[in-house]
């Protein structure tokens, strides 16, 4: 077993500002979907994402591969972590608060450590694991509450939709162990935005129908925030934060996300959470830290 790296000052202020991109996140969708529709807000963000980290990879003189079992894999990656999740994601925020969607959106690592379990031999559930992923499903069961899911209306349907594509992200993240290790970071994200893009394009185009860009400038600096800072820059600092915190840490940033994005939906778009969505958030946080080790873990 390795043990954990230690955070250093200046990985603590790329985690922070790595948890504040992310957490703006979810209120700059959420704008944009006043003016754009679903599919094609997801569209938008894959889009100038890919140009963007297309230009890095250009700039850092990286090989582009060639290899078709490479863009296969791209393409399974695209599905999983950008075309699934968004879409979810972005439906769902149009019926719960941002607030709820990105402490629902913390089950990503808790559903991680499920599917690594399953995928590699190396990732076994320990106890310590199993009760840190008990504790996390306890906070998602005291946030949505599970007596409203009885009703199946269109909340407690979209509260399943953002869960279903934390799912995905967690699945993405063993299938990139799997199939994308031994590619650079820039190149392997480039390249799933390119085969989200490919996707993303005629469904766009079906669902919602002709593409314009004829946009309210509101919905222009949403666009440009959650598709340049929030994915292309998101990833270039996520990955750098990987290298210098370690996968353990950077399940931390899970934990800053939501309180970012608690606050500005209550600042900008009025929005109010049922206390039992912060009680969940509590539990849901002490089980992410018993899954990082902060808490429960053997000091040698």
């Amino acid at each position: 077993m390795t043990n954990q790296k230690t955070i250093s000052g200046r990985a603590w202020i790329e985690l922070m500002l790595l948890g504040l991109i992310w957490g703006g996140s979810f209120l700059s969708v959420r704008i944009a979907l006043e003016e754009v529709q679903v599919m094609t807000a997801v569209l938008h963000r894959t889009f100038w994402a890919m140009l963007v980290l297309w230009g890095v990879v250009l700039l850092m003189r990286q090989r582009i591969p060639r290899d078709p079992r490479v863009w296969g894999g791209f393409l399974v990656m695209g599905l999983l972590n950008n075309v699934i999740p968004f879409c979810l994601m972005s439906w769902g925020q149009l019926h719960i608060e941002t607030g709820l969607t990105s402490i629902l959106n913390a089950t990503t690592a808790i559903f991680g450590v499920i599917v690594a379990a399953i995928v590699f031999a190396d990732e076994r559930l320990t106890l310590r694991k199993a009760i840190g992923v008990g504790v996390g499903f306890l906070g998602v069961a005291t946030a949505i509450g599970l007596g409203s899911l009885a009703s199946f209306d269109l909340r407690s349907t979209a509260q399943i939709a953002v869960l279903l594509g934390t799912v995905s992200y967690a699945c993405a993240g063993s299938w990139a162990r799997a199939r994308l290790g031994h590619l650079s970071p820039q190149v392997a994200a480039a390249g799933m935005l390119t085969c989200s893009t490919a996707v993303m394009l005629p469904v766009a185009l079906i669902v919602d129908g002709p593409l314009t860009l004829d946009l309210q400038p509101a919905t222009v600096m949403a666009i440009a925030y959650y598709a340049l800072i929030a994915t292309a820059g998101a990833y270039l600092l996520y990955y750098r934060v990987l290298i210098r915190a370690g996968s353990g840490n950077l399940m931390l940033v899970t934990l800053l996300i939501p309180p970012v994005a608690i606050l500005l939906g209550a600042a900008i778009l009025d929005e109010a959470l049922h206390p039992k969505a912060y009680a969940g958030f509590v539990l849901l946080a002490l089980g992410l830290l018993i899954l990082n080790g902060t808490i429960g873990k053997r000091r040698n």
